[in-house]
């Protein structure tokens, strides 16, 4: 890694504000091994906590959500697959961000999106979820909205 090269640590400490919460890759990487197989159910689980607390972001959805979930599927296992390599997460998710902007996102929905990726994680993963688990997606979490955050804006208002 390059001097000017900015890990995954360090963009948690400039996104959130709480320099005590960080992001264990390895915990990150093991509570997802625990709920991997599960992957439709916690995408099942994500959308219908999603649309049950904020119905007004269902409009942005098309009515059948067997691609979306894919598609959310593959951008959670990539983003944790790729977790210790900073360059191809941040193209990862600025390549989210941009793309979102076309489907309407914005960046107030974020916070809704995060709670209810949490909350799908949390209900499959059952004892595997520890407050240790959360603390470290939250950080995760953190870092997505700033990074694709930035590129939705970005691409929204370029």
């Amino acid at each position: 890694m390059t001097d000017h090269q900015v890990t995954l640590l360090e963009l948690v400490c400039l996104s959130v504000e709480s320099a005590a919460v960080t992001i264990d890759s390895a915990l990150i990487k093991s509570s997802f091994a625990a709920v991997e197989p599960r992957g439709s159910e916690i995408t099942t689980y994500f959308y219908a906590h999603l649309f049950e607390h904020n119905p007004d972001v269902r409009k942005l959805f098309a009515e059948h959500l067997d691609e979306q979930q894919d598609r959310l599927w593959a951008a959670l296992t990539t983003l944790v697959d790729k977790l210790d390599g900073t360059d191809t997460v941040v193209a990862v998710l600025q390549g989210l961000g941009r793309r979102h902007a076309g489907y309407g996102a914005l960046p107030a929905h974020f916070p809704a999106v995060g709670a209810s990726l949490l909350a799908a994680l949390a209900h499959v993963a059952g004892d595997a979820w520890t407050p240790e688990a959360e603390a470290s997606w939250t950080a995760l979490y953190g870092v997505v909205t700033e990074v694709m955050g930035g590129a939705l804006t970005e691409a929204a208002t370029g």
